[in-house]
């Protein structure tokens, strides 16, 4: 199982599109700010979509995919099951 994911730092803020086998703990490194790069320098620690994938070849894919997309199509996919841009982090935490 894999995961592709989108962090923000505000609603319609600076996104980053991201693929891991363990989403809990990769978000959780975004939120801290442990990695270095885009998501510490634009401080996006908020988890505003994810989605799951059968492997990571296919989440590695997709996350390419979502990449290459244009701005509004990412915006459009993170409103369709999250129009407030909330943190969905805490809800995967507690479940």
């Amino acid at each position: 199982m894999a995961w592709v994911y989108i962090m923000a730092n505000r609603k319609f803020g600076a996104i980053y599109v991201g693929a891991t086998t363990n989403l809990l703990r990769r978000v959780w490194q975004h939120k801290n700010d442990l990695l270095p790069g885009f998501t510490r320098q634009h401080q996006c620690r908020l988890l505003v979509y994810y989605e799951e994938q059968a492997n990571m070849y296919w989440a590695l894919q997709r996350e390419r995919n979502i990449k290459h997309w244009v701005r509004d199509w990412k915006d459009a996919l993170i409103e369709r099951d999250n129009p407030e841009w909330d943190d969905l982090y805490f809800g995967i935490a507690s479940g």
